[in-house]
């Protein structure tokens, strides 16, 4: 019988420069999207999934984040009081239970492959576990993490969100080289990190979700730079494939956002406002309002 995935791994020791100056006092992760954090997000479709133990790969500067997950007491004192039951229950579901969540500090920026392999002591040698990046913020009916895990439990092995992007985009992801397409899930023979378009074996693209071995793990031990002069997370996973080991990519349902850019910040702000039933009739009918003076304008 597989074992079960019940940790996960988050990567948010990045600096988050591309939205400088305001991640100059505020982690990255902690910027809200419409009234909630992103990493919220994240946590909360790891939770979906049944993980019940996060481990945060962290760097200076990210007390805010652990802060965020610590019990407010005078703030749910105050809720209380004034019968305010909605935000408690709000205000509840961002506790963490003692001992549920760890922190680990990655102390220099080498990339992905070295910011999981900093977890490695807490995760046993016989387990899977998952690696979610809170960047990315996927919308689906059922929570892309939860959709892994339940293939995964027939499949075991490694596997990988995956998702088609246009060929001029290759260069800014992994990307798969397929063995075997078998709908959902496809069975993956080769991995190249970030290959120009003409390079590329496919334009099946790896995003932010993962679930691994702990072979991965060893691999990462021995590992060397690799793009952007960094440790890649991918080039682990090319190693058990060149092994015999299994690897799959798995096509998500859902939407991807990539809020770790401006553009797709935006974006996701928009399409998650506009799915609220308390947020859409405004804001629809003040964007509606929106392209008709840009077109007046033209």
């Amino acid at each position: 019988m597989r074992k079960k995935v019940t940790k996960a791994i988050f990567p948010v020791a990045g600096l988050g420069t591309r939205f400088l100056p305001a991640t100059k006092s505020v982690p990255k992760e902690i910027m809200t999207l419409v009234d909630r954090p992103l990493v919220q997000y994240a946590i909360d479709e790891a939770r979906a999934a049944g993980i019940t133990e996060f481990i945060f790969v962290t760097s200076r500067g990210k007390n805010a984040l652990e802060d965020y997950f610590d019990h407010a007491p005078m703030l749910e004192q105050e809720l209380q009081k004034k019968g305010k039951d909605d935000l408690l229950a709000t205000l509840k579901s961002t506790y963490m239970d003692s001992g549920a969540i760890a922190y680990i500090r990655q102390h220099r920026a080498l990339g992905l492959g070295h910011a999981v392999w900093c977890a490695r002591r807490l995760i046993s040698s016989d387990e899977p576990f998952a690696v979610i990046l809170p960047d990315d913020v996927i919308a689906a009916e059922k929570p892309c993490l939860q959709q892994m895990v339940e293939a995964h439990a027939e499949t075991g092995g490694n596997m990988v969100a995956a998702m088609e992007v246009p060929a001029e985009k290759t260069s800014s992801y992994g990307v798969l080289d397929v063995a075997e397409d078998m709908g959902s899930v496809v069975s993956v023979k080769g991995m190249v990190e970030k290959p120009k378009p003409e390079d590329a074996p496919s334009n099946l693209a790896v995003i932010g979700r993962y679930i691994l071995t702990p072979s991965i793990l060893r691999n990462l031990d021995r590992m060397k730079k690799g793009a952007g002069d960094e440790f890649q997370l991918t080039d682990a996973i090319a190693d058990d494939i060149r092994a015999g080991k299994p690897v799959y990519g798995y096509r998500f349902d859902g939407q991807r956002f990539d809020c770790g850019s401006k553009a797709g910040f935006l974006q996701a702000t928009v399409a998650f406002a506009l799915a609220r039933d308390d947020l859409r009739d405004d804001l629809s009918a003040y964007l509606q309002e929106m392209v008709q003076l840009d077109k007046a304008a033209q």
